[in-house]
């Protein structure tokens, strides 16, 4: 089986701040996968080279095989992408907004409305799909946004705070919806969250970071019987405090 992720050694440096300093990690198909740290950990600065948005300072980044700065358009085709501030077209309807995505992917009409049926069944938003964006609350356009990325249903998720300005009920149907992705569809899911009752649900493995370093990585479950601990956010203070 191929490595969905293959991250190696990964550094970037913005002027004298190096906000990722030598991680590596791997992601395997079906495998979700966490980012958890403070802000200012990297997290996001990670994300985004896998993204094929920023290009690294060295070391490299693989998303099944595919350079992301060698082979960028390649890896473009197989992820999908929801950053942590992410708009939409807010003069669009909600189901315009999702067929002009769709239109990017799909080759026949059809597949363009099969596409926005499931972005329909992810999101929730049933007849508000038919008001425009620009009316939305935050959180429904988040939903909206999560839909977009997994409705295509991308062979790596690369999702940044997915569930960020979600009430409790629609946190937790989106939370299933990507559970339920990785799971029936093999999908491997990078994603980065502050909740840690999502990591806890979520994620396989998960890796803490600081000051762009991995400090420690495992299953959540794990690493908290290994450091007797209550919760991930006891187990990162004790892990922080160790390292310094």
């Amino acid at each position: 089986m191929s490595v969905a992720v293959e991250v190696n050694d990964l550094v970037k440096v913005f002027g004298k701040i190096r906000a990722v300093n030598g991680i590596s990690f791997t992601v395997q198909p079906g495998e979700i996968y966490g980012l958890i740290g403070p802000n200012g950990a990297g997290k996001t600065t990670t994300l985004r080279i896998l993204a094929t948005l920023l290009r690294p300072t060295s070391g490299t980044a693989k998303i099944f095989g595919h350079d992301v700065v060698k082979e960028a358009e390649e890896v473009r085709k197989i992820i999908s992408y929801l950053p942590e501030e992410a708009g939409a077209y807010n003069q669009l309807t909600g189901r315009e907004y999702l067929e002009f995505m769709a239109s990017f992917i799909a080759e026949t009409g059809e597949e363009v409305k099969e596409l926005v049926n499931e972005a329909a069944r992810i999101s929730g938003l049933g007849k508000r799909l038919s008001d425009k964006i620009k009316t939305y609350s935050k959180g429904m356009k988040r939903r909206l946004l999560v839909a977009r990325a997994l409705m295509v249903k991308p062979k790596v998720a690369i999702l940044d705070e997915p569930t960020a300005g979600l009430d409790v009920i629609h946190a937790v149907h989106v939370r299933k919806i990507v559970k339920e992705y990785a799971q029936k569809y093999g999908i491997a899911v990078l994603l980065s969250s502050h909740n840690m009752l999502e990591v806890e649900y979520l994620c396989n493995r998960i890796a803490l970071i600081n000051r762009g370093k991995i400090l420690v990585e495992g299953n959540p479950l794990q690493l908290k019987d290994h450091y007797g601990a209550l919760n991930l956010e006891e187990v990162f203070a004790m892990v922080v405090s160790k390292h310094g």
